[in-house]
Parts: C-alpha cells; sequence; structure tokens
C-alpha cells in the first residue's frame, strides 16, 4: 500500500465504532451527521484524524511535531492526543470558514500549546 493508504487505514483500524458506516456507504451517504442530535460525524473524525497525521509527518505548520510529542507524552496515548488537537483543528477551521479567509495558524498553535497545560 502507499503511504496514504497505510495511514487511512490506521486510523479505520482505530474506530471500529465507524465500521458500520464503511461496510454501508450507500446507507449513508446521504445521511447528516448533526452535533445538536449528539452524532460524529465518522467521516470528519477521521479525515480530521488524518489531517493531523499529516500534519504531525510534515511539521506544518512549524512545532507541531513537538507539541504532538509533548502532548502524547503527557496523555500516554496518541490517539487521545488527536482528539485533543482535533478541538483546535476544527475551532481553528471554522473561524477561518466562518471570517472567509484563511486559518490562523498562529493561533492554531497557541491554542495546541493550550492542552499542553
Amino acid at each position: 500500500m502507499e503511504p496514504l493508504e497505510q495511514l487511512i487505514t490506521a486510523v479505520i483500524q482505530q474506530h471500529p465504532e465507524y465500521h458500520r458506516h464503511l461496510e454501508s456507504p450507500d446507507a449513508v451517504l446521504d445521511r447528516d451527521f448533526t452535533p445538536d442530535g449528539g452524532q460524529t460525524n465518522p467521516f470528519l473524525h477521521m479525515g480530521m484524524h488524518i489531517s493531523l497525521q499529516e500534519q504531525i509527518g510534515a511539521d506544518r505548520p512549524e512545532g507541531i511535531s513537538a507539541l504532538y510529542r509533548k502532548l502524547t507524552k503527557k496523555t500516554g496515548d496518541p490517539h487521545a492526543s488527536e482528539h485533543r488537537m482535533m478541538e483546535c483543528l476544527g475551532q481553528v477551521l471554522w473561524e477561518a470558514q466562518r471570517s472567509n479567509r484563511m486559518p490562523d495558524e498562529q493561533a492554531y498553535l497557541a491554542c495546541l500549546n493550550a492542552c499542553l497545560r
């Protein structure tokens, strides 16, 4: 497998709760996963894991790899660290979309740094 395929496979394996969605894609293609209904969009969730792993691997934004290592040392769990990081990623992306601008890397790194406290 290509490296990206390996990454996607690893993320899928970490999320057995979403396997049913992947096994019956026709049942979920048109479905809205709404947070107000207490639902997590499995594709968004796994996609954020993939995005984080790509950011960490490329150290982009600069410093994210070191922050990930520190957070993982603190939590003792790489997957849990990514979940904490997702909150920051989601917030920065939401703010960028709302303001119709590029994501603020400095705000993103500041949020990630706050996760270490």
